[in-house]
């Protein structure tokens, strides 16, 4: 059974007519018919991919448990790894399928939430408070669940949705059936997660919502949306987050394109293309890339774990993606994921999940995320008969606001506060800094992974990086520059066993004078040991960029901390000598500091809020590892 005619005849008739996936890729004029056998795999390197065969071979309904595979906390509620691994491959004409998808009404009874607006408002304070508060992450993305039965047979209510979606819904990367037998997913996802296509990797944040009123598009609310400062902190947050990830699966990283509102049919999104170069097979870079941080929230590890703590029960395939993979023409690999948000589940028995989350910084108040999770979930609730459905236009065009120039603008502007170095294309040729081509760089890890970005500034600079977490380990011999990187969690905390790795690292490098960097967190424990003990802010430095003062100069610089050191003068004498201080004039708080061999720094130079972050790295390793004199390179032979 391999066309849409066979197979739709076969449902409306109450036959199962096998595993299929249909669906419509962002601006085709045609969907996808795929159709084949499903299989179920532990892993994500299990997904079937045979090299030499051409075209798409496997669609894999990754769920969210799967994070597991990098380590990180989930509550596991044995959402399997499907695979359908395709057959056969049509393409249907968009009016054609249009013609012959069900046009009815979808029927539900019993829609409720699982967690009410009270009790999610309950959570978004406890989050704010707790975890933000307490320096756990700059945000995370927590779900509720629409809960309803479907009224007929399970397959022509998803099939009836899709063609609801496909008339109403627009702006979506795929709008989508897939069946396999054990469940059917119905939706409009508005969001890449990563796709690969000859080697070039590219991902797609997007953030923030604004929620359309009417038929008429409101102009001057969009305008006052997109200066929002919520609105534009939390697209810069997860832009952070993305280019970690691309530090990762991209040789030299990824470079900012953007930004772009992305408008749908019940509200409107900002977004970014991140693309970078790799050379990685596609399923690793999809595990590498596990999950989007605009549904999980940031630093990733810490996120996962706060969202186990407040969710308390499995997410099933909500926040995963669809990855589909195949090979081009030319045997080279190839991978499209979209993020599965804005999609429903259908049992065989016609039980229905619509799940839906609020991203919450710090900025965030209870009654703003709970009306974004009701905004969000429009589109598929509407086409699933939950909802008021998008104002019929009856084939008029449908006015975007994208084209109107001070939108533009506006969009625009957004860049000019962010980094250069992650916005312009850059060649891995470019002059390096003299004195560090050659020599080594050991970055411990404390679970943030804007060491991968900082990796990459450092080899930008000439270095050669090593990355190592902070639980693995081992010796610093060899290395001629030691970084203790970012992460979340208490500095001061005395017994957790990542601030007391940290301290015995950063002591022992103190003790032997061997150079040392060191990067938010790395900098509150090094304060710490330099009698200069963090305090909690009373208010989140979560995703902030500020101007400050660094030893003579003012840079504008990017802060993810909920700690800092406070010191009363911009010296201190400590047992390894006099240390600097650049300090806040107002609170007192060490922005940076500097000693014999040894400096530190609150923020995040490697940030994209931090546009004068390697012009500081660039002066702190000047000091930190400065150029061989004349008389050494004669006796290496010219060796740095």
């Amino acid at each position: 059974m391999t066309h849409l005619t066979d197979l739709l005849t076969a449902i409306v008739s109450g036959v199962d007519p096998g595993p299929f996936a249909l669906l419509r890729r962002d601006g085709a004029d045609e969907l996808e018919l795929f159709t084949g056998t499903v299989d179920t795999v532990e892993r994500l390197a299990d997904i079937p991919l045979t090299p030499g065969v051409s075209g798409a071979q496997t669609l894999a309904l990754v769920p969210y448990r799967q994070i597991s595979e990098r380590g990180f906390a989930c509550v596991d509620d044995g959402a399997p790894l499907e695979c359908l691994r395709i057959r056969d491959h049509r393409r249907i004409a968009l009016a054609d399928a249009l013609a012959m998808l069900p046009d009815e009404q979808v029927r539900t009874t019993d829609a409720a939430f699982d967690i009410t607006d009270e009790d999610y408002s309950r959570t978004v304070h406890r989050v704010l408070a707790e975890e933000i508060g307490r320096g756990e992450g700059a945000n995370f993305v927590i779900h509720r669940t629409m809960h309803a039965t479907v009224q007929g047979p399970p397959l022509v209510a998803a099939l009836a949705a899709l063609r609801r979606l496909l008339v109403a819904e627009r702006g979506a990367y795929w709008t989508f059936v897939v069946h396999t037998g054990t469940r059917t997913l119905v939706g409009a996802s508005p969001e890449r997660h990563v796709s690969v296509d000859d080697g070039l990797v590219m991902m797609n944040p997007i953030s923030g919502t604004f929620r359309r009123a009417g038929d008429t598009p409101d102009r001057k609310a969009l305008l006052r949306f997109l200066a929002d400062p919520k609105e534009v902190e939390e697209l810069y947050m997860v832009l952070d987050e993305e280019l970690k990830m691309m530090a990762t699966v991209a040789e030299h990283g990824g470079q900012v394109i953007g930004p772009y509102l992305k408008e749908m049919s019940h509200l409107a999104h900002t977004e970014y293309l991140l693309a970078g170069q790799s050379t990685r097979d596609v399923r690793e870079v999809l595990r590498e890339t596990m999950f989007a941080p605009t549904v999980t929230g940031s630093p990733m590890e810490n996120a996962c774990r706060v969202i186990a703590r407040h969710e308390r029960r499995g997410r099933g395939y909500y926040s995963g993606v669809l990855a589909l993979v195949g090979h081009d023409d030319a045997g080279r690999q190839t991978l499209d994921a979209p993020i599965l948000i804005r999609t429903a589940e259908i049992s065989p028995a016609g039980r229905l999940r619509v799940p839906v989350g609020a991203t919450l910084v710090r900025h965030s108040t209870a009654a703003g995320e709970v009306a974004e999770t009701h905004a969000k979930a429009a589109g598929v609730l509407a086409a699933l008969g939950l909802g008021p459905a998008a104002p019929d236009r009856g084939g008029e065009p449908v006015a975007r606001l994208a084209d109107d120039p001070e939108v533009r603008d506006a969009l625009a502007k957004r860049n000019a506060p962010l980094a250069r170095f992650w916005l312009d294309q850059r060649s891995p040729d470019a002059p390096k800094l003299p004195g560090l081509v050659g020599r080594r760089a050991l970055i411990v890890d404390a679970e943030d992974t804007f060491t991968g970005m900082l990796a990459h500034q450092l080899g930008a600079l000439g270095l050669e990086v090593t990355t190592r977490p902070w639980h693995a380990g081992g010796s610093v011999d060899g290395y001629d520059l030691v970084v203790a990187g970012p992460g979340p969690g208490d500095p001061g905390s005395p017994d957790e066993p990542k601030m007391v790795a940290m301290r015995k690292l950063l002591g022992g490098l103190l003790a032997t004078g061997r150079p040392t960097l060191a990067v938010c967190l790395g900098h509150q424990v090094l304060a710490g040991l330099l009698g200069l003990p963090p305090h909690r802010r009373d208010a989140p430095y979560q995703g902030l960029q500020r101007e400050v003062s660094l030893f003579g100069r003012t840079r504008r610089v990017g802060f993810y901390s909920t700690f800092t050191a406070r010191s009363e003068a911009d010296r201190l004498d400590t047992a390894y000598g006099p240390v600097e201080l650049a300090r806040d004039s107002g609170d007192g708080a060490v922005h940076a500091l500097r000693g014999r061999g040894f400096a530190g720094v609150q923020f995040h130079p490697e940030s994209v809020l931090s546009p004068d972050g390697l012009a500081v790295l660039t002066e702190l390793l000047s000091d930190l590892l400065p150029a061989p004199r004349t008389d050494e390179l004669s006796a290496t032979g010219g060796r740095a």
